[in-house]
């Protein structure tokens, strides 16, 4: 009740001193509508960054490799690379791979559930991931249905006609989350898919997770199937799974000189290790989310001087009522109390004005830099944040004229 009785002095108090609420309120929307927007592109830029790839990334070491040679020359050459690779010392397994997650190299290929002429089919439009046998194992996915490709069942890309191999493959493992996008029923596994050739390919296996080599926040960034295709491009990847308790340092030095010590023209990127590459894709958003949260920062801090600046000017100017109040009977703590509601009142009063300027925002962005439409479940958060940010800027000037005694605040 003795809250609700302050209202009106406190309503009152507004009418009197228009320009200074009408400050508080402007700071107090735009705040809102900024940092509504900057949570927004921070989350989204976070999202990828944090979704599992699906490999063993600690165990994984990388090296780039561009063939000079024919393309008839290619894959003979690269059994000989691969099976060097293979007598390093700590090395587990080592396969030639065309994509990986995170490094950009993404086919999608177009895919519907059924043959031409089935009724109810869906489509999808997944990454592909080609490589020679043993790419799962020492990838390191988890196969949580089904079984791994046969040796039989592998067929070579055919990158010379366009990947006409996708024509003569018939077996492929998906993701799980491809698995339920295309059979809600659960009924994937031996299911059959067409990828545009003469044939329908089965699916013979269902990994757990794998992430798309252009990683995205969206739905269909884990929509990722597997096919027995044996990489035969100029550009591909050499992949090393290293055995428990290697130095991979060791290998890593050793990788590029043992390639290039092989027969034929090529050339050997630095080899790296899958987190390095995994650093590299997401410098961006990270370098982009560390700017987002600085000035985020910053303007908390201006909205926080800002409010306190404002009060303390505010608190001045109403010394006089401030000390009759005291002469009343009011105590410390009431002014304190007095002071901080109100600025509680003024942030309320803020948040519709805020809650439409930040969707204006929203809309300019979705227009000009394509981004989603603000969800409103940001507007609580950010609203509860600013209430606090209030609170604690106050804090110090409220303090400061409620130890003034009643007197000299009505003389002053």
């Amino acid at each position: 009740m003795d809250t609700l009785s302050q209202l009106a002095p406190m309503l009152a108090s507004f009418k009197r001193h228009r320009l200074t609420v009408l400050l508080l309120l402007l700071q107090v929307a735009t705040t809102f509508a900024i940092f509504c927007n900057a949570a927004q592109l921070t989350m989204l830029h976070l999202q990828p960054m944090r979704q599992h790839s699906g490999v063993a990334e600690h165990q994984l070491l990388l090296v780039e490799s561009t063939r000079l040679d024919p393309p008839a020359e290619r894959t003979a050459l690269q059994k000989s690379d691969l099976a060097a690779l293979r007598q390093l010392p700590g090395v587990a397994s080592a396969v030639a791979v065309d994509a990986l997650p995170f490094n950009g190299v993404n086919w999608r290929n177009g895919i519907r559930t059924g043959l031409a002429g089935q009724p109810g089919r869906r489509s999808a439009q997944p990454s592909a991931f080609n490589g020679t046998p043993g790419e799962r194992q020492t990838l390191g996915l988890r196969l949580i249905a089904g079984r791994d490709f046969q040796p039989d069942e592998y067929v070579a890309e055919d990158s010379a006609h366009g990947w006409d191999g996708i024509n003569h493959v018939s077996a492929t493992i998906i993701t799980a989350a491809l698995a339920h996008r295309l059979f809600p029923d659960g009924r994937a596994l031996g299911s059959l898919l067409d990828t545009g050739g003469p044939q329908g390919v089965r699916i013979v296996g269902i990994v757990d997770t794998l992430a798309g080599p252009t990683a995205t926040s969206s739905a269909q960034a884990q929509d990722c199937m597997l096919f027995p295709m044996r990489p035969d491009t100029a550009d591909l990847t050499y992949v090393l799974r290293l055995a428990p308790r290697v130095e991979p340092q060791r290998l890593l030095a050793s990788m590029k000189s043992v390639l290039e010590a092989q027969p034929g023209r090529k050339i050997i990127g630095m080899p790296i290790r899958f987190t390095t590459l995994r650093a590299r894709f997401f410098r961006h958003d990270r370098e982009l989310v560390g700017l987002l949260l600085a000035a985020m920062a910053g303007l908390a801090l201006v909205t926080a001087i800002g409010l306190a600046g404002l009060a303390s000017f505010w608190v001045q100017q109403r010394r006089a009522s401030i000390g009759v109040r005291r002469a009343l009977g009011s105590s410390r703590r009431g002014i304190r109390l007095y002071f901080q509601l109100e600025n509680a009142l003024i942030v309320c009063l803020a948040l519709p004005l805020g809650i439409t300027l930040s969707y204006a925002l929203n809309h300019g962005l979705m227009q000009w830099a394509e981004l989603p439409r603000l969800p409103a479940w940001y507007l609580a958060p950010v609203g509860l944040g600013l209430l606090v940010l209030g609170q604690l800027a106050i804090i110090e000037p409220v303090r400061r004229v409620a130890t003034i005694a009643p007197m000299t605040a009505i003389r002053g």
